[in-house]
């Protein structure tokens, strides 16, 4: 695990290299981390999740809480908007 100076929050060494080859940037995650469009529970993570500015994909962030710091375990884009999101578009 590595300890990124996100409050609260550490990043796995996957989310970090899926951040890396999918071109999510950290300042995007933190900006979902702080302010989501929507949480979810799914397999016991929670999904902190948003849509991208242009409304063509959704970034979702899964965080095991059961750990301290809470750990950031992967990150991802889809363009599978309304298999995921509930919120309005």
């Amino acid at each position: 695990m590595i300890l990124i100076n996100t409050p609260g929050f550490e990043y796995s060494k996957h989310a970090l290299d899926q951040m890396k080859l999918r071109g999510i940037e950290m300042g995007l995650v933190e900006r979902i981390l702080r302010n989501p469009g929507e949480v979810k529970t799914e397999d016991g993570l929670k999904v902190f999740q948003s849509l991208t500015e242009n409304k063509e994909h959704l970034i979702r962030i899964f965080v095991n809480e059961s750990k301290n710091p809470k750990l950031i375990v992967t990150v991802y884009k889809t363009s599978k908007i309304s298999k995921y999101y509930e919120g309005k578009i």
